[in-house]
């Protein structure tokens, strides 16, 4: 892949984690600053509470886009030092973020916070990384559904939950935060292969 789609593939992956955390913010409404701006109607508050959480989004797509190109180092390097043990090692990752996931900000949450919430929270995280390896795998060859799979849980939780740890964002921003990284980790992951097809590079797995 050429330097010209590395950075065609940058600012498209920047424009959708702008425009999802935008989206999303409409519907979270973090702490009522919309509302605040409508109710009376303040247009410049109105956009630059937009243009915040367009920010918001752009920096959660860099954060997604780094962990995208950690991803494929990994990847390469567990190939070459577990060979052919290294899908049996990445879902061992997978069940144990999984476990993290679930338990540590259970844990952080003191009770407060129902069980029933965060095991939820990562069952629907699970689903989604399945449906979008299967898709993933569809598309090019079968032995890719669990770098897939590996890649849209494990990584997904690694650029996300660390944020939590620390406190530096709050329930509102962490739901967006998750759904930007998502939706950018998704982009990424299913258009790699076709622009490496639109290189010349032949598709494993057909004839």
């Amino acid at each position: 892949m050429n330097s010209r789609k590395v950075v065609n593939l940058f600012l498209k992956t920047l424009a959708i984690g702008g425009l999802v955390g935008l989206i999303t913010s409409f519907f979270v409404n973090v702490e009522g600053v919309y509302t605040d701006n409508l109710q009376p109607f303040n247009f410049l508050g109105l956009i630059g509470v937009m243009l915040f959480f367009i920010g918001h989004g752009l920096l959660y797509s860099a954060v997604s886009q780094t962990g995208f190109f950690a991803y494929l180092y990994v990847n390469r390097l567990g190939l070459s030092i577990f060979r052919s043990f290294w899908p049996t090692v990445q879902f061992v990752l997978i069940a144990f973020i999984t476990f993290d996931l679930i338990y540590f900000p259970y844990k952080a949450s003191d009770g407060e916070v129902s069980l029933i919430w965060f095991i939820l929270m990562a069952a629907g995280l699970l689903l989604y990384g399945y449906i979008i390896a299967k898709i993933k795998a569809k598309e090019t060859k079968k032995h890719a559904f669990i770098p897939a799979f590996f890649f849209m849980v494990v990584f997904t939780v690694v650029e996300w939950v660390p944020a939590l740890r620390i406190g530096l964002i709050g329930v509102d921003f962490s739901i967006i935060m998750v759904i930007t990284l998502l939706a950018c980790n998704t982009y990424q992951l299913l258009v790699l292969h076709r622009l490496n097809q639109a290189d010349g590079t032949p598709r494993k797995g057909k004839k």
